[in-house]
């Protein structure tokens, strides 16, 4: 029988990595820590089906092309002329339909980013201090950062272009919500008979080759290698259902804050009961902000987008998401740089902070893809006899 490849962690990157395992013909056993599977990926119960955090799929990307290869993504949605139609922009405190001209500009360019800079002084010199600043608010939902200018350029450029380019709406909608995904994921492993053990915490390495896709604190902790740490952003998170109301808009990205709302009923109405609307917001804190400081700015937000929200609200929910929003590059750094999925002595890492490519849980699967692959190649190893 073929050696165990162990996975250590059952989320996103944990369920793609014994995937990958499993059909190249390895024997896997995936650990959970939770009684559930799916880290940042679960959803919330019915009725309101809530995802952990603006989760959207990108469907250019490699990772979207491997779940929907698989049917783990179908059916989806995506975005219609009438939903954007009822999106807007906050702009100096006010809601309007169009970004400032030099954002336009920014979304039809071609130019190429430099590593070394940061984002805000190269955007500034390029196409005007107003349209950096309106760019870097954009950003917010994509890196979960209050200042996405003290980033590299070629970083934050790519996500901008990734997000709001000539390709935008690339967005994609799983019907019910990311748990369904997961659920998806946890069939088909089990289908290719991957052993899955929840409620199992793991202290130390087992024997064989073990990937570990858990957090990087998680990781940090497990493999007793401090080095494991990369920058990442902060952000609080609010979901709200409330009774529907023809006036609700579909989107508000806010230019002067990174804040950002999103109806995610509109594209599927499954999420909430009839009647109702799920709501999901977030907003980059700043340094030394306090959780109800950053909730009352994002209040803000809803206030414009959903009129009388307040008193139509039937179900809420708040978190902080701090060291879980994925990597980011400050200048002179790229993804290359970041913790590297090859750790030596069977093991491999994979996540949403360490050395692959990708948009946010992008880099999860591409890491776990590399992972897998590697796993897979090389030579059966007793961690004892190392």
């Amino acid at each position: 029988m073929t050696e165990n490849i162990t996975i250590v962690g059952g989320g996103l990157a944990g369920l793609t990595a014994a995937i990958a395992c499993a059909e190249g013909g390895a024997t896997v056993v995936l650990h959970e820590a939770h009684h559930t599977l799916g880290g940042r990926a679960r959803s919330t119960a019915a009725p309101y089906v809530a995802n952990d955090g603006t989760h959207a799929f990108y469907a250019d990307g490699r990772p979207w092309r491997w779940l929907d290869e698989r049917g783990l993504v179908r059916p989806y949605a995506a975005v219609r002329p009438g939903h954007l139609a009822r999106a807007r922009f906050r702009r100096d405190g006010r809601l309007t339909v169009r970004p400032p001209a030099g954002v336009l500009r920014m979304m039809a360019g071609r130019a190429e980013a430099p590593v070394d800079e940061d984002f805000g002084s190269w955007a500034t010199r390029r196409f005007g201090a107003e349209a950096a600043r309106a760019a870097a608010g954009m950003l917010g939902i994509v890196t979960y950062e209050s200042d996405p200018g003290r980033l590299s350029a070629a970083f934050a450029w790519e996500r901008f272009r990734r997000a709001f380019g000539p390709r935008y709406p690339a967005v994609r909608y799983v019907i019910g919500g990311w748990g369904r995904v997961i659920d998806r994921m946890a069939a088909r492993a089990r289908d290719l008979g991957v052993r899955i053990e929840t409620g199992s915490r793991l202290d130390r390495l087992p024997e064989g080759r073990v990937i570990v896709a858990t957090s990087l604190d998680a990781a940090r902790g497990l493999l007793g290698d401090d080095s494991l740490r990369w920058e990442s952003g902060r952000a609080v998170l609010l979901d709200l259902a409330v009774r529907a109301d023809r006036r609700d808009l579909f989107l508000v990205s806010d230019l002067d804050e990174g804040g950002f709302l999103e109806r995610y009923t509109l594209p599927d109405p499954s999420l909430a009961p009839e009647g109702e609307s799920l709501v999901q917001l977030e907003m980059p804190m700043r340094p030394g902000e306090s959780r109800a400081a950053a909730i009352a700015r994002l209040e803000r937000i809803a206030d414009l987008a959903l009129p009388g929200w307040h008193e139509r609200t039937t179900w809420r929910r708040d978190a902080v998401a701090a060291g879980r929003t994925g990597a980011l590059d400050l200048p002179g750094a790229t993804w290359r740089d970041r913790p590297a999925v090859r750790r030596g002595d069977g093991v491999w890492l994979a996540g949403d902070q360490v050395a692959a490519p990708g948009l946010l849980g992008e880099v999860s699967i591409n890491s776990a893809l590399a992972a897998a692959e590697a796993a897979l190649a090389a030579r059966p190893l007793s961690r004892r006899a190392a």
